[in-house]
Parts: C-alpha cells; structure tokens; sequence
C-alpha cells in the first residue's frame, strides 16, 4: 500500500530529528524514517549498554510525541520508481511514498583504509567497536588498542572502558602539533572543551598509526608506528578509524552535486534538486551541534519558515567553524596509503588484493576488471577506501541500493497513494 506525506525525512540521527520538529509546526504530515531499530542515528546510538545523553532522549521524545509525524524504524530506501517517489521496505513490507518535499540526513560512516591483517576476526572501526558495545557485545577484561584519527578514538576508548575493557593504546595518526593547536582553539566551544578534557585518557599517544594486525585464525596483536619506531603489542580488539566520509549514495541517485565527496547545500540546506534539503554530517562531518542546528534549518527553510531558517545562520557559521578545525587538525598524513602491501585485501566481500587494483584507470575499470565493489556492501567501505588509495570517484549507484525482498521490488508496478 502507497502513501503521500508532506515531508519525507530520511535519517532520524540528530539532524533528523531536528528537522521534523522544526517542521512539525507547519507540516501537515511528516514522515521520519531510518535504518536502526531505535531513533537516534550513529552518534546517539540506543541499545541494551548504551547511555544516550538526556538532550538526546528529550528530542526523541519531542519528535514522537507530534501527532503529525509518522516514524518508520528498521526501513531502508530501495529505489526511485518515479519523481518524488522512494520505494522503501521495512522487515515485514515494502511500500512507496510519494513527497511534496525531502530532506536527507544519511549520515556519515567510517573511513576504513586496509592494512595487512586488517580482515582478521577481532579487527573492527573505532566506531564499529562503539556500536557492538552499546548492542550489548561483551569486552569485560579484554585488551584493545584503537588507532586511526579524530575524536571517535576517545569516544570509543570511553565506552570500551565504561564496559570494562583495558584499552592498552589509542594511536592518533595526526602530530602532536595538530593536535595541540586544535586543543588551543577549544575555548572558543566551551562545551567541546569540557567533552575533551572528559574523554583525555593517558594512554593517547599522537603521530602514531597501525602498521598491521598481527594473528592467523583471530587478532592476537598489532603492530604499531610512533614517531618512527616500531611497537608490537599483544590485545585482543583492535578498532580502527581514520575518521568519517558523508554518505552520499541515495543523493547521487536523486541527482543532487556532490562537493568534496559531501552533498552540497546553498544558506537554506537545499541541495540542487529541487524540493529536496540535506543536513547533518551527509553534508559534512562536524558533530551533533552541527548537524542539529542543520536539521532544524532544513526543517524550516522545507515547510516555507525561511525567516525562523535565517536566525539559525549565525549558529551553524559557528560550528562550521568547528568543524573546519577539526578537519583541518586531523587531515590523514599522505603515508597512510602506503599501509596496504601487495597481497592485502582491499575489497574484502569479493577477495579482491591492493596489487590486483594498481594500475587501473578509475573506479569503473577496476571494477570491470576485478570485481571490485561488487560484493554485498556495493563498494561501500571500498569504495572509500579507493578514493583515498588512488583518487577514483566511485560511480553513483544503482537501483536496488540495498538488498530487498521480492515483493518489495513487485512493489515497483503499483501505483496511486493510500
């Protein structure tokens, strides 16, 4: 059975919720939609050990309480059957929604670079480790290491030891240098200052990178580079994450510019489709402050409140400017590309080596000649990771853009709304 709605939000992590509750007052029905179980979105992830902050929990519970907003969890976008229509499927149906307006708060994902051992079990994101834990996965006594760059690494580390674990090392890519100068500009986010200090943990070590993980049937230890020396230590997770990318794809398949590898918006979050609105870190990684303030813009500037929209401004000028030095403070040192050697597995769904890559024009040549991206996460952590190695622009995807039942896609030849 089809629907119409208003408004279509895709995402309810904080900018979508920010959204919908700015829209709620003058949208007449909206719909809110995402993949996880519980509203929240990555950053704000729920789960039987998570702590979701109270901001978090009020604007959850602000948004549900609306009459007027529909929330859709576990549903994922299958594909575009026509303008302003979305085939979405949830675990028990599929159906399409047609929109007067869209807004896209997709998120962002981690950026996962290979290295040798990098597949093995117990090897995971920095932010994958944060999720397994607030899902309930057990790490009581056990020793992990995290490594790659940004403020994920100290967020995670504080999670793993809240549960229990020893985290024996956090190595940051970045210099010790970058590091402090953006520690220097802290004051200007006092809140930022404050959450820094919180999540300081002793065994933070900079100018330091993952050479390898070590093992043969699980993780049994890593490898290290700090400050040109080489460490082995013994652990039992290694996390690792060298920051975040946007997530692009549904916005490439509607046909909305891309800058930068982020959805590009103009001062009102608009994207260069008409009727459809991105905000949150799909439009650039800056953290919650941003992406909520983002959110309630789109919201706005969606449902014609442009006035209420341009208050906001001088607020998002300001966490814009975090972001930029948090960007710019943790941009990967180019020797992180040479992590990968000849036999290690670059696309891991299809086994596809870093030497069966080299030499390939783009991304599309790649994948024609290898496999490449072709496996069961369509190019999702290769095709970031590719971008990074050698450059290439993955191509926008395809229809179904993600796994879905038969029926679901049967769903394809109805039409008209409910």
């Amino acid at each position: 059975m089809n629907e119409h709605t208003n408004l279509l939000i895709i995402g309810a992590g904080p900018a979508g919720l920010a959204a919908a509750l700015a829209a709620a007052p003058r949208a007449t029905r909206i719909v809110l939609l995402d993949d996880n179980p519980l509203p929240g979105g990555q950053i704000w992830r729920d789960g039987p050990q998570a702590k979701v902050p109270a901001q978090a929990r009020q604007l959850r519970e602000q948004v549900l309480a609306c009459t007027n907003v529909q929330y859709y969890s576990g549903t994922r976008v299958i594909a575009q059957p026509g303008p302003d229509t979305l085939l979405v499927e949830d675990p028990e149906r599929g159906w399409q929604i047609r929109y007067d307006r869209l807004i896209l708060c997709t998120g962002a994902r981690e950026l996962l670079l290979p290295f040798p051992g990098w597949t093995l079990p117990g090897v995971t994101g920095a932010g994958g480790l944060q999720a397994l834990i607030k899902g309930g996965i057990p790490v009581h006594n056990q020793r992990i290491v995290i490594a790659g760059s940004g403020p994920l690494l100290l967020a995670s580390a504080a999670t793993a030891k809240a549960n229990g674990a020893r985290v024996l090392r956090i190595a940051e890519q970045a210099s010790g240098a970058a590091v402090a100068g953006f520690a220097a500009q802290l004051p200007r986010w006092p809140r930022k200052l404050l959450q820094s200090i919180s999540l300081f943990d002793r065994q933070y070590r900079t100018a330091s990178h993952v050479l390898a993980a070590l093992g043969t049937d699980r993780l049994e230890g890593v490898r290290l580079k700090h400050k040109g020396k080489v460490v082995e230590m013994a652990c039992d997770r290694l996390a690792c994450g060298f920051g975040l990318i946007p997530n692009i794809q549904l916005a490439e398949a509607l046909g909305c510019a891309v800058e930068q590898q982020a959805i590009a918006v103009d001062a009102w979050q608009a994207t260069s489709q008409p009727g459809i609105y991105a905000a949150g870190e799909c439009t650039g990684f800056g953290g919650s402050e941003r992406a909520l303030v983002e959110g309630a813009i789109a919201g706005c500037a969606a449902t014609g409140n442009r006035q209420a929209a341009q208050q906001l401004w001088r607020r998002r000028a300001r966490w814009h400017g975090f972001a930029s030095a948090l960007n710019n403070a943790f941009a990967l040192d180019p020797a992180l590309k040479s992590l990968a050697t000849a036999d290690t597995l670059v696309c891991r769904c299809e086994d596809v080596p870093y030497a069966a890559l080299v030499g390939h024009r783009d991304w599309r040549q790649a994948k024609l000649a290898s496999r490449c991206g072709m496996g069961a996460c369509q190019g999702r952590v290769c095709g970031a990771a590719t971008a990074h190695l050698f450059g290439w622009q993955p191509s926008a995807p395809r229809p179904p853009f993600s796994p879905a039942r038969i029926d679901t896609l049967l769903c394809l030849e109805e039409t008209g709304d409910a």
